[in-house]
């Protein structure tokens, strides 16, 4: 009888084992604190489901650009990815608000929009179809031009420019408005491209002069702020299927206080990369007057009635600025 139950208790345990979940967690390079956020995720997890759920990660494009991270989410080939809004365009038009210049005013207007339920619910939704949906965002800074010849300190300076853009039509659309050319191509060959000359710069936080070592070929970098485009930690709804409704909520509670410490952490990073920037690679800061920016782009929000999914939820992050 003692065996029979020593047996039953192992059998026991090992059918734990098979039922425990890993979540299988891909993406591109990324600055540290977002690095950092998304390890507190795989740690939070595990704890909240008492090691029932844990994940695993493959970092820094082991498995391809985000483009093909997303379209592995998709086939159910991969659990989850972080991947920016700005691609996410490509998937669910919506996103593509998060691509239209000075849509938000500062950073606390970013915040309360990102985590208004009302707003980003839908959002996150809407690629269900699609076999995925958005657990939650990070915070991602502002996007600015940076440049290999000159500053850009005026709209006049971006005319001709070949600069590299995110594969979403309404940052290819920003910059056309700008009068630069927009070269949309993965992050991994930015580098290069403007070593070479194939492009004249790009657009991005300040973590791409450091931690892509952009600063190394690109000196001028020019704080116009054009966007703030959050990055969005997705996951398969094949993935979500397979976790009980504890599970699953102990996933999401995961991802939503994973985003608070990464907000913290990349507030408290980013001076120390600008330094970093400025001291290792040389690179210049100017800060142009972004008036005239704007005007450039506002057909950009005249045109918006052409899509009114978009026009919408431009509606409503443009009605809590200011609160």
């Amino acid at each position: 009888m003692k065996g029979l139950m020593m047996g039953a208790a192992l059998l026991a345990l090992m059918a734990g084992a098979v039922q425990a979940e890993t979540l299988r967690f891909g993406y591109a390079s990324n600055a540290t604190p977002t690095k950092e956020a998304m390890a507190k995720f795989g740690d939070l997890v595990a704890e909240k489901t008492g090691g029932g759920v844990t994940v695993t990660f493959f970092p820094d494009g082991q498995l391809g650009g985000e483009r093909e991270l997303v379209e592995m989410v998709q086939g159910g080939l991969l659990d989850m990815t972080k991947v920016s809004g700005g691609l996410m365009e490509s998937f669910s038009p919506v996103y593509g608000a998060f691509s239209m210049p000075y849509l938000f005013d500062d950073t606390a207007h970013f915040y309360r929009a990102m985590e208004d339920d009302a707003i980003m619910g839908p959002v996150y939704a809407s690629t269900e179809g699609q076999g995925m949906v958005g657990l939650t965002y990070y915070d991602s800074g502002a996007r600015s031009f940076y440049t290999a010849k000159k500053p850009v300190e005026t709209v006049e300076d971006l005319k001709g420019l070949k600069i590299r853009v995110m594969q979403s039509p309404t940052s290819i659309e920003m910059v056309k408005m700008l009068g630069a050319a927009p070269i949309a191509m993965d992050q991994s060959e930015v580098y290069t491209s403007i070593q070479q000359g194939v492009l004249d710069g790009a657009e991005n936080n300040e973590y791409a002069l450091t931690v892509a070592r952009h600063g190394e070929v690109a000196k001028y970098y020019s704080y116009d702020m054009h966007t703030r485009i959050p990055d969005i930690v997705l996951i398969s709804t094949a993935a979500l299927g397979r976790l009980t409704p504890e599970e699953q909520a102990a996933v999401r509670e995961a991802a939503r206080e994973s985003t608070a410490f990464q907000k913290e952490a990349w507030t408290q990073a980013t001076e120390a990369e600008k330094k970093t920037a400025a001291e290792s690679f040389g690179v210049t800061y100017t800060y142009p007057d972004v008036a005239a920016f704007q005007k450039a782009v506002q057909p950009m929000y005249d045109a918006l009635s052409e899509t009114p999914e978009k026009q919408a939820l431009v509606e409503k992050i443009r009605a809590l600025a200011g609160q």
